[in-house]
């Protein structure tokens, strides 16, 4: 099949439908990475040991720390790589593919250099209880052993996207999730590896996901063709990169930081809550990648059209982006809250475990609509070109507020709650998008009005 047929024009045209198109299969992607990551928490919640479920669950945030400034750079070659495109600039276009898979290598080794020999570390920063430490530090190093993959499925991933393509990707993903899931069935169930199992099934899983991606950009034609012998960066293009996605990467950082001090909260309450909690924050998952497709559309669509000189456009493609973000969030957090209960049980149907993950979701899903719309507006002011921005007032809005209220409201001893802890979800998010929506006015204006009858 011809690889034209998966590039959508994003310059022209009605822009709901071509922003379905893109976001759609994107959605479903992360919903099945997802959904591979659940049955990885239900595999070891039902079959392996007491604490494998605290254990494993207890470490999304500390692998969300450590890997969100790479996968910030990922974010940077889609903004370059769909200027280019938008200008119709060839050349730089194959530069952006060869020296954004050569920042993929480079950044996976770096993580699995800090992840494996600093794991147990780290978890003890955390306040990981004594009987969880062991297991989450196994875990860690095996997943971090696979970091390179993951690394160059993302920015892979991303370079499509930069061209409409996400069915692809998305194909690529549900062949290798599948696997892990029954690799995870395997390594746990027949041969007892407990949370080794789960993580070494992870990497296989990536590995193979990487692989495809490579042998699909090596098929593909013109500026998007990938060869090992151009694999190596272009300084001017790399900053360009950099200069995007090492911001939007602090940012990522700066959110998970802020998750980590929560997630040290939450340890400070056992591995009951722990577990419950874990429980909760996966099926919050599914309702925030649906709406971050929508972010990731609205950073594809405004630097495409602002590199093909469509001014007109970037208004409307946050509008749509947003609502479209806005009502995603109102059903399917609405939905988790309502369902919540059974949905926790599929997890682990334990009646004191249950009941702390239905706080969480309580405050978390029924209010995740505010976090999309935070999230578009970011998604659009970086596909203009500013990245620090938003990261500074990520910094302030959500790290910022986040760890003020657990060191002041937090530590009052009759608001010392699960509930208090997660009311600092909701709050930041509400303040955070105010500012971010107050940056975007401010950046808006820095472009015309009209759309400039050539590209310059």
């Amino acid at each position: 099949m011809s690889a034209k047929k998966y590039e959508l024009d994003m310059c022209s045209g009605p822009i709901l439908p071509k922003l379905l198109k893109l976001t759609l299969p994107l959605m479903l992607s992360s919903v099945l990475q997802l959904l591979f990551n659940a049955a990885d928490i239900i595999v070891v919640g039902n079959y392996a040991s007491d604490n494998s479920l605290a254990a494993v669950g207890s470490t999304s945030s500390l692998v969300n720390l450590i890997t969100n400034l790479f996968l910030g750079v990922s974010t940077g070659a889609n903004v370059v790589a769909s200027r280019f495109l938008g200008a119709k600039d060839d050349k730089n276009v194959s530069r952006a593919v060869h020296t954004s898979l050569f920042l993929s290598v480079v950044s996976g080794l770096i993580l699995t250099a800090i992840g494996v020999v600093f794991a147990e570390k780290f978890l003890e920063l955390m306040q990981t209880p004594p009987e969880v430490l062991s297991l989450s530090a196994t875990y860690l190093r095996i997943y971090f052993a696979g970091t390179v993959a993951m690394m160059v499925y993302n920015f892979g991933s991303s370079l499509l996207r930069a061209k409409g393509d996400t069915k692809r990707p998305l194909y690529y993903l549900a062949l290798s999730g599948v696997i892990n899931v029954l690799l995870n069935l395997l390594f746990v169930i027949v041969f007892k590896m407990d949370v080794a199992g789960v993580a070494l099934a992870t990497v296989i899983s990536q590995c193979i996901s990487a692989a495809l991606i490579i042998m699909c950009l090596m098929r593909e034609e013109g500026a998007f063709k990938f060869s090992f012998k151009k694999m190596l960066p272009e300084k001017a293009v790399c900053l360009k990169i950099l200069g995007v996605g090492i911001p939007a990467g602090i940012q990522g950082v700066v959110f998970s930081l802020s998750n980590v001090v929560i997630q040290s909260s939450i340890n400070s309450f056992g591995s009951v809550v722990m577990a419950g909690s874990a429980a909760a924050a996966s099926i919050e998952g599914f309702v925030w990648v649906s709406m971050n497709s929508f972010s990731q559309g609205a950073l594809t669509f405004t630097s495409q059209n602002i590199g093909g000189a469509k001014y007109s456009r970037i208004n409307r493609i946050a509008v749509i982006a947003c609502g479209c973000a806005a009502l995603t969030g109102l059903v399917l957090g609405n939905l988790c809250c309502i369902f919540g209960e059974f949905l926790l049980g599929i997890y682990d149907p334990r009646p004191e475990i249950i009941q702390p993950g239905l706080t969480r979701m309580g405050l978390v899903c029924g209010f995740y609509f505010s976090c999309g719309l935070m999230d578009c507006i970011v998604g659009a002011i970086r596909g203009m070109g500013y990245s620090i921005a938003p990261t500074i007032v990520s910094l302030l809005g959500a790290c910022g507020l986040r760890i003020l209220w657990i060191f002041t409201v937090f530590t009052i001893p009759e608001y010392h709650t699960e509930f208090m802890l997660f009311l600092s979800y909701p709050l930041s998010w509400g303040i955070t998008f105010i500012a971010h929506f107050i940056c975007f006015i401010i950046m808006r204006r820095k472009f015309p009005k009209l759309d400039a009858e050539s590209v310059t």
